[in-house]
């Protein structure tokens, strides 16, 4: 059969099986532009298609991709609350979370899960870092601040210290650690951000901290720390993935602290996805060094030194091509 050839290397034809990531702003993600390399570099007849859509559309949506047979999709924000009631059943991580990322459509079954949490404590694993039986701190309990909160909880974390702004995030983050009392030890407690005595107290005592909010990312370039929130042995980690190198990462590698940028997690991420979609492990080595190691600032094998050792690639870049701005992660 011949097929039709959509964009850079991505061929259509009748047997092609879709994938899709939903959300407000995903015409921006990184996501489509991965996915879709991996598929054609490995042969496989998937294609991965963003779309944007309202609140008052996404039921609809997600009946028109049932019935037209997509493998999935990915739920970014702001519908990974939203979409709970139009899900056939959810992974208890997804049910304490409050909140799903991932859907596969299985013998017209809509099954909902979260690998957030899971995608950040492997790539803690993959740098050699340990945080079970030890403090870290927090900064966002929105999306991927509460992944990480639930999934470090679950795991042997022995305490989490959470900071947020008082707005409905922190509201949120409030009714999930009540709800992990009844999974979990991990002594939990939530902040307000603006309180930094208590903040440089957290840090004091933590292992790690990890930046979960969008400060960092192209639209809020700024950081939540400065040089005199660190210390010596502090684990240094954020949730952004462009740039590689946040303002908190650079002056956190500039002190001489250990640190992980995002790029790792999101690729975690998005391999975790595929594996539940279709069953296959993603090149991770290819993604890394095709994406990640060569950005136009020229910092390259920036991100290599952070998340994963492997060889150098002369690859594209994803700079250019879109922003942070979907919070899949």
């Amino acid at each position: 059969m011949n097929a039709f050839k959509g964009g850079k290397g991505l061929h259509i034809n009748g047997e092609t099986r879709l994938i899709a990531i939903i959300g407000n702003g995903v015409r921006y993600s990184g996501s489509p532009v991965v996915h879709n390399a991996v598929f054609e570099k490995m042969g496989y007849n998937f294609a991965y298609i963003p779309f944007d859509i309202e609140r008052e559309n996404l039921e609809e949506a997600v009946r028109g991709m049932k019935a037209l047979g997509f493998l999935g999709f990915t739920v970014a924000s702001p519908f990974k609350t939203q979409i709970l009631p139009y899900l056939d059943e959810i992974s208890e991580v997804a049910e304490i979370m409050g909140a799903v990322n991932t859907v596969v459509i299985q013998n017209g079954r809509l099954l909902g899960d979260n690998a957030d949490g899971s995608a950040f404590m492997r790539t803690l694993v993959l740098n050699g870092v340990n945080i079970l039986g030890r403090k870290i701190t927090v900064l966002g309990s929105g999306g991927a601040g509460s992944a990480v909160v639930t999934q470090a909880a679950l795991d042997g974390v022995a305490q989490i210290d959470v900071f947020n702004a008082k707005d409905e995030f922190f509201e949120s983050g409030q009714a999930l650690i009540e709800r992990l009392k009844e999974h979990s030890s991990c002594a939990i407690h939530i902040y307000d951000l603006a309180d930094t005595d208590q903040l440089r107290a957290s840090l004091a005592e933590s292992t790690l901290v990890l930046n979960a909010t969008l400060a960092g990312s192209e639209q809020h370039p700024e950081s939540l720390l400065d040089e005199s929130y660190l210390h010596d042995g502090l684990i240094v980690a954020d949730t952004t993935y462009l740039p590689c190198e946040t303002q908190l990462i650079k002056m956190a590698r500039n002190h001489g602290n250990k640190v992980i940028n995002g790029a790792g997690i999101f690729v975690q991420q998005a391999a975790m996805a595929e594996r539940l979609w279709i069953g296959r492990e993603m090149p991770i080595d290819y993604v890394m060094e095709t994406f990640f190691l060569h950005q136009e600032d020229h910092q390259v094998g920036l991100c290599q030194d952070d998340l994963y050792q492997g060889g150098v690639h002369q690859g594209g870049s994803l700079q250019g091509d879109f922003r942070q701005g979907d919070a899949e992660f």
